[in-house]
């Protein structure tokens, strides 16, 4: 082919298809799994604490270490092969190795991972699982197992990719602290599908503990929605009665509002998180391509009626915070539209009065100019007076008359001036 310039991601793109291949096992063997959760803000956490603490524990087992920037690792560390995961918000540990224990589901068979390296986990468990994989039994030996290993009232058990194998787990913590589950693998099931088998089930297991995080957060925020929501309807009804001053109403109405947006912010990505594990959960279960066995309730049985609920919930409390948040909004809107109205019409009544007071200062000002035209008028027949007083003893006439006959010549002179001037000014 002739030469082209490739995308700069199309090969770590296409390699990304690839990152998580699916463990190889056999019949019979076991399986540990751990994830860990850092406890808040776990999406920016520094994953080089990750890889740090991963490299510690293979450099016990003298494994080597994964490359630069790796989000998955396989290494063989003593007799179990171990495989590493980086998540959006935890990594898992999946151990396995061949063969089991005498006894069902040994807290011993956990002591893959020391102690000592648990203490110093940059985070805490969210889950952790033991899983036997075993061949499956002929007849009806397989119930009295499955019954006397888990717990027979949440036991639910399946059977998988056409009767590949038999599931079984009771999806409870044991007195050591973690989920059991067994698998028991009909002859010719290959070591690919036995591991991909196993690999679902550990997801099903941390993708529901992931998403019951939200369960929590939407039952934590249940008590404080209900009061915002008790609060908010009696400042509507304050609002509409109108026996509360407006802007006092407004000011509690856009607190309210502020801490509703501020839930809703803080629970935006668990709640969103929480969707997308409640949608792998599902997808999961259903790629299992389930079977009813033996009258058990089935792994979607289990999930329709204990953990669909919890999800409905969370769905519902994410819809009520919304749904909330947009009515002390809109409220907001409307109250703000009452206020606006009312300084409209204080505005309206201040321009009515600043009106007669101009009408006022007008009628004012027509008064002060007529008393003006006096004044003056009353200063310049002095001042023409002085001035014509030698022609009054020139015309043999009296000083009084003369100041009489220029009086009126005076005044009419000074009032056309004051409008002249008047007139200049406007």
């Amino acid at each position: 082919m002739p030469p082209i310039q490739d995308h700069p991601l199309r090969y770590q793109l296409t390699n990304e298809l690839h990152a998580r291949p699916f463990p190889a096992m056999s019949s019979p063997c076991t399986v540990v799994y751990l994830a860990v959760k850092q406890p808040s803000e776990a999406e920016h956490r520094d994953r080089m604490l990750d890889l740090v603490h991963l490299k510690d524990l293979l450099d016990r087992h003298g494994a080597p270490h994964p490359q630069p920037g790796a989000t998955h690792h396989m290494a063989q560390i003593g007799r179990h092969m171990l495989k590493w995961e980086q998540h959006t918000e935890f990594v898992s540990y999946t151990a396995y190795s061949n063969g089991v224990s005498a006894r069902a589901f040994d807290p011993a068979d956990f002591e893959v991972f020391p102690a000592d390296w648990l203490e110093q986990a940059p985070g805490q468990r969210v889950t952790s699982a033991m899983v036997r994989v075993l061949p499956r039994p002929e007849g009806e030996a397989l119930k009295p197992i499955l019954q006397d290993w888990l717990v027979p009232e949440s036991l639910a058990v399946s059977q998988v990719l056409s009767g590949s194998a038999v599931i079984g787990g009771d999806f409870r913590i044991d007195p050591a602290g973690h989920m059991r589950f067994a698998v028991f693998t009909s002859p010719g099931t290959g070591h690919n599908r036995i591991g991909r088998i196993v690999q679902r089930l550990c997801e099903i297991e941390t993708y529901r503990a992931m998403a019951m995080l939200g369960f929590s957060r939407a039952r934590g925020l249940t008590p404080t929605i209900s009061a915002l929501d008790t609060h908010l309807s009696e400042m509507m009804v304050e609002m509409t009665g109108g026996s509360v001053p407006a802007e006092q109403t407004l000011s509690q109405l856009l607190t309210v509002s502020a801490e509703l947006e501020a839930m809703a912010a803080r629970s935006a990505f668990r709640f969103s998180a929480t969707g997308a594990y409640d949608a792998l959960v599902n997808q999961r279960v259903s790629l299992l391509r389930e079977e009813r066995h033996k009258g058990f309730q089935t792994l979607e049985e289990f999930m329709l009626r204990r953990f669909e609920p919890a999800m409905r919930t969370v769905k519902s409390t994410e819809k009520r915070l919304e749904a909330l948040a947009n009515r002390a909004r809109r409220a907001g809107e409307l109250l703000r539209t009452r206020v606006d109205v009312e300084r409209s019409a204080q505005n309206q009544a201040l321009l009515a009065s600043m009106d007669r007071r101009a009408d006022l200062a007008l009628r004012l000002q027509h008064t002060v100019e007529g008393l003006s035209v006096v004044a003056i008028s009353y200063y310049a027949v002095s001042l023409a007076a002085y001035a014509l007083y030698p022609l009054a003893a020139a015309l043999d006439i009296s000083k009084g008359t003369l100041t009489a006959l220029i009086t009126l010549p005076v005044v009419g002179l000074v009032w056309l001036g004051v409008r002249r001037i008047r007139k200049k000014l406007h």
